[in-house]
């Protein structure tokens, strides 16, 4: 009986671009080219940031020479101060006006709107999802022109400052909560507002007891993107700004760096930033605080709410 002999079979060498195929080939592996793209992009990205906020910090006029750390550009300095030069503190007011106005206009709103746009049906609804998508998409400098054009010929008795700038920030911003809000509609479905119709409640009292704290993730991100779009917004206000205390701090920060800039313009970037992350946080807070039941209650807490 003759002893057969097993061989192993013979691998061919991989052929040219078989590297990438192995790559490929496993979908889960670890995506090293994709990360350092994006860590790359970050940094890209946040270095200018972090040279700004040290800057703001540093006692020279000269961002050459680093003398660490100093609140001069930030309000020891008499009158270059970002707290004492009346330019730059008038700018920090009405930067602060224009997006808390223009939030506390433009949440309610959408919010209202969305919840109508959900309820509509027919060509109605569908042309309002148009217009909201149109106007999110759409290049700010058009828009910024065309409001321009429509307070200086057709409602002349608006004029430009800041109840021009509210309103073009309102028309521009008034699509975030309504794209936010809706795709949080369609994520929740109707069976809450109907569990809760059958549970006696009418429908105003579903919409206030049941839909909107289930609204109100989406209610606080909107919120935070508006006001974080709004306040450091540059095209809008600046084609409706009248006087120069109507002036928000993106417009100033801008005019200021034609010229000779002054080291406190780093404090207000810094300030910006800091507004930014602040409204940020405390969304998350509120995010939290107010959905803290949320993932646990279910249907079954209905009949507690109403």
């Amino acid at each position: 009986m003759s002893e057969s002999v097993l061989t192993a079979p013979k691998t061919s060498a991989l052929p040219r671009g078989g590297f990438v195929r192995r790559r490929l080939r496993n979908p889960w592996r670890r995506p090293t080219i994709l990360a350092t793209i994006t860590w790359g992009y970050l940094a890209w990205s946040l270095i200018p940031l972090v040279i700004a906020i040290a800057v703001s910090f540093n006692a020279s006029r000269s961002s050459s020479t680093v003398h660490l750390f100093s609140l001069q550009w930030w309000w020891t300095d008499p009158s270059d101060s970002l707290l004492h030069d009346p330019e730059l503190h008038s700018a920090v007011i009405q930067s602060l006006r224009l997006s808390l106005t223009t939030m506390a206009i433009v949440v309610p709103l959408g919010v209202a709107f969305a919840l109508g746009i959900d309820r509509w049906h027919g060509r109605l609804a569908t042309g309002a999802n148009f217009v909201m998508l149109l106007s999110f998409v759409m290049p700010e400098i058009i828009l910024g022109v065309s409001v321009f054009f429509v307070f200086s010929f057709l409602l002349k008795f608006v004029p430009l400052g800041s109840t021009a700038q509210i309103l073009g920030l309102v028309t521009f911003q008034v699509s975030y909560p309504v794209i936010i809000v809706r795709a949080r509609l369609l994520s929740i479905g109707k069976e809450y507002e109907e569990a809760a119709m059958d549970l006696g409640a009418t429908p105003r009292q579903s919409i206030r007891a049941v839909l909107l704290p289930l609204l109100y993730p989406a209610i606080f991100a909107s919120a935070a993107i508006v006001f974080a779009d709004t306040i450091d917004d540059f095209v809008t206000v600046r084609y409706l700004s009248g006087p120069v205390s109507s002036e928000p701090l993106s417009v100033k920060i801008y005019n200021f760096a034609r010229g000779q800039p002054s080291p406190a313009i780093n404090a207000a970037a810094t300030f910006m930033l800091a507004s930014t992350i602040v409204v940020a946080f405390v969304a998350y807070l509120l995010y939290r605080a107010f959905t803290k039941g949320q993932r646990t209650g279910g249907l079954g807490d209905l009949a507690t709410r109403l």
